[in-house]
């Protein structure tokens, strides 16, 4: 597969194969999800089972009345029940991909990660990659976690670097750089990441993670400029060229996320992994175009059968 660099090539790529995934919307009541929704289906990338709460059936009916062709509509009580049934559909292999609709995030993630009944598998890691489209980089870049996990600790380092690379491989890169990412590039254990991130490394090289190159502690700018690499010394096949970051922290890979986005001008997409199959929980500030492309993400990373 030929590696995917701009999200328009990924949107592309997936009408190429010639699949709908069938997604799960749970409360798609805001103008952003219709947009999304009705998007998608122009693009011939998904089909929809629309479930929402008897307060705003006639916005899932009217788009159901649009496309009857691609589009179920499923009616309860709550958007607490919404979201139980939305991930029931999951479950049962009804749907590929649940989505976020206009319901808060934290009712939403109490359906998913509820036990026994929601898509975290038992002893699971949930984490979220964002892949920037950013003008001044020649790649798309992912990164973790920026909405997920406050402080990641080692088991939590590995099932995101696992669960970035293999969305990483559904985009055509068979062998990821895998850039861990802090102020400077020297381990301190006034840092306790960095100690991880040695462990990390050496997992790596004895082939924990499959094909790929992992290096750091390294600034963003090191991990993405080549230069800035050299004038420092350093030399990795990760230095100037990363394809994921992985951050210390939530605040740091949030600042990151929302920087990228304001001042640098990219195109972005997000998704939760770790489940069973992808969920899309997009921020209330994201565009439409971000709201899409993490609907198309979603869609080209499949299921976990895939």
């Amino acid at each position: 597969m030929e590696l995917i660099r701009t999200l328009t090539q990924l949107v592309n790529n997936l009408r190429s194969l010639g699949i709908r995934r069938r997604v799960a919307v749970v409360c798609p009541n805001d103008p952003h999800t219709e947009y999304v929704i009705i998007r998608s289906l122009r693009e011939e990338i998904a089909e929809y089972l629309l479930v929402t709460d008897e307060a705003h059936v006639e916005i899932a009916h009217n788009l159901r009345a649009a496309s009857p062709d691609f589009v179920r509509v499923y009616i309860t009580s709550t958007p607490d029940e919404a979201a139980a049934l939305a991930v029931e559909l999951v479950r049962t292999g009804e749907a590929d991909i649940l989505m976020k609709g206009l319901i808060n995030t934290d009712n939403l993630l109490r359906a998913v990660l509820k036990k026994e009944k929601g898509l975290l598998p038992p002893g699971g890691v949930l984490s979220h990659v964002a892949v920037a489209q950013i003008p001044l980089y020649h790649k798309l870049l992912l990164f973790s976690d920026a909405a997920v996990i406050p402080r990641p600790g080692l088991l939590q380092f590995r099932a995101m670097i696992a669960n970035d690379i293999a969305i990483c491989r559904k985009l055509g890169n068979d062998q990821p750089r895998v850039a861990l990412i802090h102020c400077s590039e020297k381990v301190n254990e006034k840092f306790p990441h960095t100690l991880d991130y040695v462990q990390l490394k050496e997992e790596a090289q004895l082939g924990r993670f499959g094909s790929v190159f992992v290096d750091g502690p390294m600034d963003a700018k090191t991990a993405c400029d080549r230069h800035s690499g050299e004038i420092k010394g350093l030399s990795s096949p990760v230095i100037g060229n990363a394809d994921i970051m992985i951050f210390p922290n939530i605040e740091s890979g949030n600042t990151f996320y929302k920087t990228l986005s304001l001042f640098g001008d990219a195109n972005m997409a997000g998704m939760l992994t770790g489940t069973i199959a992808p969920v899309v929980v997009p921020s209330r500030s994201d565009s439409g175009n971000s709201k899409f492309y993490s609907l198309a993400l979603a869609c080209m990373a499949g299921n976990q059968n895939d």
